[in-house]
């Protein structure tokens, strides 16, 4: 069946013209130099990169896994999201963690390790285990990406998922193969042009649906079993289908997942924005500007979450004849389930005719000739409607010709964009961390830049192989958020707050975190992300207590030269007694005001994603409150933080 439209292939074809020549025209850029392939050369201004940083964040596979949340509970989805959909590390960034990294004056991550440790076998080892655990997390999100691409795209076009993938993450790989930083930035500019259109479609589109929050509650609850849907509110526990029990004691999981963000958040900020940032201000000013954007998120997703309702609602009002589809499926096919079940659902869907007569007459007796293919798309292996086909069915059944082109290119774009900043930031380390370091220390620019296209290919081909292993994009977002990411959590931290602390620590850390995720994965896949993350910070807790006190500490000119560039706070022993008074004050000061904008930015941040959801599903009692609240948070950020910015930087050169 063909879903588009000759107007869906024109704006779709016209995209990716664009696309490809933005890519060669930016080339010539990037390769300039090292410099400017990683961070752009320190010359795009703060805005820009602020909208990039929202383009990086909207993912397409995170916007479908919490589009799946927002279908099965409603706005309460966004605390599920805590453990990272909500990017709530923003607020850390915004704050110190940013203004701290590009102090530096560094090109990466890794390399800011030797400017914390030294440039020693402590500053190395720590410099080089920051690498391998960001490779290791970048084939994580790959294949993470990857799925995703494959499970949406599949939806629309007559192949399987995998080869969906291939496509499309092979059209990634050669665009930011050859265009660096830059290419990330400006395309992220143009692509978030056509986000922000499906934003306001789809936000129009729900809000009109319906008269009242009352019937959409009703229809909720017909389809999902959730009472109180669109309430805002979080609850102890919610109703949850088979496959996400583990989400049922909301409030718990929210708790678990705010603890994990704020120390992640606090030791956060290595990103290649900040990098590129000029000066303290921008490092402000982008990490603001980069938050407001990311409301446009919510509204879109949860309006795609209520057109899903109305859409299964319309179309499957009997939830035992989804049940029988899905045993029938499996009576035939025993055992599917996770990509294997997704590729037969897509072979179904789309070649009915090479699949066993019986069994698609049997299919469409159970669930209707009309529209049969939107609705077998929608069966997921546990015998429920799958919400994480929620998205792809709601552009299939709700959203015309034309205007269904213009959707799939911005989720598309959203795709793109998280998967080029994400494989800029490794490849810059690869390139810059480890090829220049050890391997070519004499390399020349062009021989640098060829290094960094054959990191992107070897990063991609790892994240293809990584993918056929996982079960669904919920469960490795889990384990990615709540174990990979957080093997390195412990020295992140430490590395700020804490004089003792050493290149050893940092690297034992990291290594103890990602010995114990990497045995939990292997061993207990299915382990709950709760004890995922308590085995996770266990090995790299113990790695960095280790390792700090089993070898020397960092040398105290390095120590000294770290501190009074970066001014961090924390257990900083002597060092701070070291400056003139009238700095300690200035320092105190800005440190003061940092910490006590945390509960306002974050109560800010979390009621400006909450509001235009419950706005857009006309709940206005729970819109008032968050409305005041929002007011709260926004003026003691204001009050604390914005209106001590300085022009530039905090403290002079």
């Amino acid at each position: 069946m063909n879903y588009f439209g000759l107007l869906d292939y024109i704006f779709m074809g016209g995209y990716l013209l664009i696309l490809l020549g933005m890519g060669f025209y930016l080339k010539r850029l990037a390769s300039r130099s090292l410099e400017n392939y990683i961070c752009g050369g320190r010359h795009i201004p703060w805005w820009m990169m602020g909208v990039s940083g929202m383009a990086n964040f909207l993912d397409l596979a995170g916007t479908a896994v919490i589009i799946s949340f927002l279908f099965m509970i409603g706005p309460r989805g966004l605390f599920v999201e805590f453990r990272g959909g909500a990017v709530l590390i923003l607020p850390f960034m915004m704050l110190w963690a940013g203004k701290w990294h590009r102090r530096s004056g560094c090109l990466t991550l890794a390399e800011w390790n030797i400017f914390r440790f030294g440039d020693n076998w402590g500053g190395r080892f720590a410099q080089q285990m920051i690498v391998i655990s960001v490779i290791l997390f970048t084939i994580g999100m790959l294949a993470y990406l990857i799925i995703g691409a494959g499970i949406f795209l599949s939806m629309f076009l007559p192949f399987s998922p995998m080869a969906c993938s291939i496509g499309l993450i092979g059209l990634a790989t050669f665009y930011n193969m050859i265009s660096g930083f830059y290419g990330v930035v400006y395309t992220d500019l143009f692509q978030s042009s056509i986000i922000i259109a499906a934003v306001i479609y789809i936000s129009i589109k729900a809000f009109g649906i319906t008269d009242s929050a009352e019937q959409i509650s009703a229809v909720a609850q017909q389809v999902t079993g959730t009472a109180d849907w669109i309430s805002g509110m979080p609850r102890w526990t919610v109703d949850m289908p088979k496959g996400y029990e583990a989400y049922r004691p909301l409030m718990a999981i929210m708790g678990l997942y705010l603890v994990r963000t704020i120390f992640f958040g606090a030791g956060s900020g290595g990103d290649q924005r900040y990098f590129g940032a000029r000066n303290d201000r921008e490092c402000g000013m982008l990490s603001l500007f980069w938050t407001v954007l990311m409301t446009l998120r919510w509204p879109m997703m949860i309006g795609i979450a209520v057109l899903g309702l109305f859409a299964v609602h319309n179309l499957l009002p009997n939830h035992d004849a989804v049940a029988q589809a899905s045993q029938l499926i499996q009576a035939h096919y025993p055992g599917t389930e996770g990509q294997a079940w997704d590729a037969l659902i897509s072979g179904l869907s789309h070649n009915p005719a090479s699949y066993p007569a019986e069994l698609i007459d049997q299919l469409k007796t159970l669930l209707g000739t009309d529209q049969f293919s939107g609705k077998l798309q929608l069966l997921s292996s546990q015998g429920t409607i799958n919400p994480e086909k929620i998205l792809p069915a709601v552009l299939l059944i709700s959203v015309g010709e034309g205007m269904r082109g213009i959707l799939v290119i911005a989720l598309v774009a959203a795709a793109l964009s998280t998967f080029g900043s994400t494989v800029n930031l490794t490849t810059g380390m690869i390139v810059n961390d480890l090829y220049k370091k050890w391997i070519r220390p004499k390399a020349s620019t062009r021989e640098l830049i060829f290094a960094s296209w054959a990191s992107v290919a070897i990063l991609v081909i790892a994240g293809f192989f990584f993918s056929v292993t996982l079960k669904n994009i919920n469960d490795i977002w889990g384990w990615l958020m709540m174990g990979l990411q957080s093997a390195i959590l412990v020295p992140m931290f430490l590395r700020f707050y804490w004089w003792r602390f050493n290149g050893g620590g940092y690297a034992f850390g990291c290594l103890g975190g990602l010995v114990a995720t990497i045995i939990q994965r292997a061993i207990a896949p299915e382990l709950n992300e709760g004890w995922q993350f308590v085995i996770t910070l266990a090995g790299g807790l113990a790695g960095a207590i280790i390792g700090t006190y089993t070898t020397q500490p960092t040398d105290p000119e390095v120590l000294k030269n770290f501190y009074l560039k970066t001014r961090p706070f924390g257990i900083w022993g002597k060092l701070k007694q070291q400056l003139p008074e009238e700095e300690r004050i200035k320092v105190s000061k800005e440190h003061s005001r940092d910490l006590i904008s945390v509960p306002f930015a974050l109560l800010w941040q979390i009621t400006m994603f909450l509001l235009p959801m419950l706005a857009l599903i006309k709940n206005w009692k729970g819109s008032i409150i968050t409305f005041v609240l929002w007011l709260i948070g926004g003026i003691g950020l204001w009050f604390f933080w914005y209106r001590h910015l300085p022009k530039t930087n905090f403290y002079e050169d």
